[in-house]
C-alpha cells in the first residue's frame, strides 16, 4: 500500500469527484477513458508510484500528484 499524504489525499479526490460515473457521452470516450472505478477506494487503490510523485490512471491519462498535492499530467 502507498503513504499517501494529506494534500495528495485531497488532490486524489478532487479528481475522483471529475469523474463520470454515468453513461459515457459517446463511444470514443467510452474506448479511450477504460473502466470506470465504482467507488473512491477503489480508486485510490489504483495509485501507483513515481519518482517523486504518485501516478493516477485518470480520464485516459496518467496523472501526477506530487507531495504537495500539485497534479500535472
Amino acid at each position: 500500500m502507498i503513504v499517501l499524504t494529506r494534500p495528495q489525499r485531497v488532490a486524489l479526490k478532487r479528481l475522483y469527484d471529475r469523474i463520470d460515473n454515468g453513461k459515457p457521452a459517446t463511444y470514443k470516450e467510452f474506448m479511450s477513458s477504460g473502466p470506470k472505478p465504482a467507488t473512491y477506494k477503489e480508486f485510490r487503490r489504483s495509485v501507483s508510484k513515481g519518482w517523486d510523485c504518485v501516478m493516477v490512471y485518470w480520464c485516459g491519462m496518467w496523472v501526477g500528484i506530487e507531495t504537495d498535492g500539485y497534479t500535472h499530467t
